[in-house]
C-alpha cells in the first residue's frame, strides 16, 4: 500500500478503497506505524510551524513543540482506543467483532481529520480544516461499517450515532488526560 495513493483514493473514492481495504490483511501496529504515525506526524509538524512561528507572531518554539506533542499523542491514542471500543460495540448492531477490521476503520476513516490537520499550518484557519475532515471522517466511517464490520444497513446510522458520541467522549478525556500531564510537568498555561 503506497500512503500517498490510500490517502488520495480514500478521499475522492471511499466506496471502492473500503473494498479494497476489506481484502487487505494490514492491521494492527503495522498499519499504525506505516500509514497513522506518518500522517500524525506531519500533522504534529503542521500544528508545531503554525503555532511556534504564526500564531500570534508566535507563542514560541517551546509552546508551539509542546501543543505539536499534546496533538500528536490525542491523535495516536484516541484512534487505538476508538477501534477498542468500535470493536467492543460492534456485537450490539449485529455488527462483525474483529479488532483488526475495526483498526482499519477507525484509522483509515480518520484520513480526512490527519489531512485536515495540515491547515493548523495557519493557525486562524486551522479549525476550518478540523471541521471539514472530521465531517468528512463521519462520513466514511458509515461507508466503512458495512463493508469492514459487517454492519446491516438499517443498524449503520444507529451505530454511527454510537461510535460518534463514544469518540467525543474518548477525545475529551484524553486531551483533559495530556494536558493535565504537560501542564503539571511543564508549567504552561495558555
Amino acid at each position: 500500500m503506497n500512503l500517498i495513493e490510500r490517502v488520495k483514493n480514500i478521499l475522492t473514492k471511499p466506496k471502492e478503497e473500503w473494498q479494497v481495504i476489506n481484502g487487505e490483511t494490514l492491521s494492527g501496529m503495522p498499519l499504525i506505524m506505516s500509514y497513522l504515525l506518518p500522517l500524525a506526524a506531519a500533522a504534529a509538524l503542521a500544528s508545531f510551524i503554525g503555532y511556534a512561528f504564526l500564531f500570534h507572531g508566535g507563542i514560541g518554539v517551546k509552546a508551539g513543540l509542546i501543543y505539536a506533542v499534546i496533538a500528536f499523542l490525542q491523535l495516536i491514542i484516541s484512534v487505538y482506543v476508538s477501534a477498542i471500543v468500535t470493536d467492543a460495540l460492534a456485537p450490539s448492531f449485529s455488527s462483525e467483532k474483529n479488532l483488526a477490521k475495526s483498526i482499519q476503520l477507525v484509522v483509515y476513516a480518520a484520513t480526512p481529520a490527519y489531512v485536515g490537520a495540515l491547515l493548523n499550518i495557519i493557525p486562524v484557519i486551522g479549525w476550518l480544516g478540523s471541521l471539514a475532515g472530521g465531517i468528512y471522517s463521519i462520513y466514511l466511517l458509515y461507508l466503512g461499517l458495512p463493508v469492514l464490520k459487517k454492519t446491516p444497513v438499517d443498524k449503520a446510522p444507529i451505530y454511527l450515532i454510537v461510535i460518534i458520541v463514544v469518540l467525543m467522549i474518548i477525545y475529551w478525556l484524553i486531551s483533559y488526560i495530556i494536558l493535565r500531564m504537560f501542564w503539571s510537568s511543564t508549567m504552561l498555561y495558555y
